[in-house]
């Protein structure tokens, strides 16, 4: 006879309703040692925008090979203050400092720090940041901008975003030049440590096997997140990982972290 142990980081808890109600995080705990761990592995930092005793950060690593033309990646966390596995996976990448060589890291991670201080998804006015990047209206994304529009073009950019409502963890591709993509091998490296939502349709658009390729033209949105300004700017290839929130925080920042590096591995690879 054999017998199944019922791994509880696979489960859902059941927690949401009609908002995110899991776990919260101490933002200044966690930018702190975020920034700890970027200097300790000699990362650039640089900020951005700073109030309220707050600090908004960019890090960049440089790559240790030389070359003409270096290839440069993009991460962002924490745009929704009601999402925390962002800004711990992205301190979990900083502390394992597990980076391709040769390739040029810039991470942003926590763009929405007083989002966290509250526990609420939207800053401290009440705008969603992550739909602010067409014609910005809060302090934020207008500081990011500035800096961004500083930045040279990236080849590939990761954004990583959690949903309370989700069945498991999905992502978004734009692909607009139709690249080879990541997205299959970054859902199966999910999917060792976190269920994927296999659902047809997921927030509205058609999805296949935790993947959604939207067709929709950037232009016809008047409100842009990080994704659409940063395809139509600074990338031709952008991915938003979406864990799922009603799973263990655990759970989650484990899926970020298998898909940010299954991302590096197979772009590095190319």
């Amino acid at each position: 006879m054999r017998f199944f142990v019922c791994d509880q980081r696979m489960q859902r808890l059941h927690k949401n309703h009609d908002a995110y109600h899991g776990e919260t995080i101490d933002i200044h705990q966690t930018l702190g040692q975020i920034q700890t761990a970027a200097r300790n592995h000699g990362w650039f930092e640089e900020s951005f925008l700073r109030q309220t005793g707050l600090s908004w950060f960019a890090f960049q690593r440089q790559s240790n090979i030389s070359s003409t033309r270096q290839r440069r990646i993009y991460i962002s966390a924490g745009i929704h203050g009601d999402e925390p596995a962002g800004p711990i996976a992205a301190l979990r990448l900083m502390q394992e400092n597990n980076w391709p060589p040769d390739i040029e890291i810039t991470f942003c991670p926590c763009l929405n720090p007083m989002g966290f201080a509250s526990n609420r998804r939207e800053n401290s006015q009440g705008i969603d940041l992550n739909r602010d990047y067409l014609n910005p209206k809060s302090v934020e994304i207008t500081a990011h901008l500035r800096w961004l529009e500083n930045q040279s073009p990236f080849d590939l950019c990761l954004c990583l975003h959690e949903d309370w409502e989700s069945h498991g963890f999905y992502v978004y591709e734009l692909n607009p030049d139709r690249r080879p993509s990541l997205a299959e091998p970054l859902v199966a490296a999910v999917e060792r440590v976190c269920p994927i939502d296999r659902s047809e349709i997921i927030e509205g658009r058609e999805a296949r096997g935790g993947i959604i390729r939207p067709s929709l033209d950037p232009r016809t949105r008047p409100l842009w997140p990080e994704a659409f300004w940063l395809v139509m700017n600074r990338t031709r290839l952008c991915y938003t990982l979406e864990a799922p929130s009603d799973f263990p925080l655990e759970t989650r920042v484990d899926a970020l972290v298998a898909g940010v590096n299954e991302a590096l591995i197979r772009f590095a690879a190319r």
